[in-house]
Formats: C-alpha cells, structure tokens, sequence
C-alpha cells in the first residue's frame, strides 16, 4: 500500500494531534510571546511534513522532515519552559512531551528509510 496524500501518514497525523493540543493548552495564556512560540514550533512540524511530501522527491522530503524534526526539539525547549515556569501541568507536559519524542522517533526513521 502506497501512500498517496500527507494526510495518510501517521507522523503527520501524530504531529497533528500534538498541534491541536498546543492550541487547546496554551490558548488562554497571557504569555503572548510564549504561546505564540510554542503554536508556531508544534505547526511546524505538522506543516514540514506536508510540505515535503508535496515536494514529490525523496532529497527534498528528507529536507523538510529535518526541518521538522527541529521544530519538534523546539517543542520540547519550549515544554521544559513552560513547565518550570507553572505555564503547563505536569500530566499535561508528561503527555506532550512523550508525545514529541514518538513523532521525533517516527520522523528519524523515516528518514533512514530514505
């Protein structure tokens, strides 16, 4: 079975989830700068990958799933921050972070697999 569309991906599809939950958290933070980091890095990754895939060549999709993987780390930085600074729970780091390092691991296979 070929995949056809970014959507199908499962890393896409993680990096979706991890998004979606940066913006739920994060939402009524009046750290504006923070949050708006943090939002930007998590669409990052998800972004990356659909641009890479769009790209239709192996070179540049290692590119943009680097690229990801980054934001991915930034991510997390951005984690540790928030939680040291009371900006996040600890279920809810413990999540998200466990979360970004499945996606960081997904996409470092994947470019193996390149």
């Amino acid at each position: 079975m070929t995949i056809q569309t970014f959507e199908e991906m499962k890393v896409w599809q993680k990096a979706k989830e991890l998004s979606i939950i940066t913006y739920k958290i994060f939402s009524t933070s009046k750290d504006y700068g923070f949050r708006d980091q943090i939002q930007r890095a998590a669409v990052s990754v998800m972004n990356n990958i659909a641009e890479g895939f769009e790209r239709k060549g192996n070179k540049e999709l290692s590119r943009f799933l680097y690229i990801s993987k980054g934001s991915c780390g930034e991510v997390r930085s951005m984690l540790q921050l928030g939680l040291e600074l009371e900006y996040i729970s600890k279920n809810d780091f413990n999540h998200m972070h466990s979360l970004s390092i499945e996606i960081s691991k997904m996409l470092a296979g994947f470019i193996r697999a390149l």
